[in-house]
């Protein structure tokens, strides 16, 4: 089974993020595929790498990154949702990339299911 996954809540501000990265975490872990993140609305700001959360903090940037180097998920960002935030090229971290809602179709397409985290 194949999962594709949009998220759309930012890093800190509410729990969608952090179940989003344990539920993807758990379905790899059972050898299910998840090609690709979908990041959507106030989800686009996971992708910045100008977040520096206090030393004792999760860095939930971090973990995405290294989700995309370690597991080869195509961590998407919705271009528009993005440049609304001031979110550009420059600002994303590792893994990340800018692209339209596209690639969110394409991913609800291509995957058995498409799971949604936050609003």
């Amino acid at each position: 089974m194949k999962f594709g996954i949009m998220v759309s809540e930012g890093p800190y501000t509410h729990q969608a993020t952090d179940t989003a990265y344990l539920f993807i975490k758990a379905a790899l872990e059972k050898g299910y595929g998840v090609p690709r993140v979908f990041f959507y609305h106030d989800g686009v700001n996971n992708a910045t790498k100008l977040t520096e959360p206090p030393q004792d903090d999760r860095h939930i940037v971090n973990r995405w990154s290294k989700l995309a180097e370690d597991h080869g998920v195509d961590l998407v960002v919705c271009v528009a949702a993005a440049l609304r935030r001031g979110i550009r090229d420059e600002n994303l971290a590792p893994g990340f990339r800018i692209s339209g809602l596209g690639q969110l179709v394409e991913a609800g397409i291509q995957t058995d299911r498409l799971v949604v985290f936050g609003d």
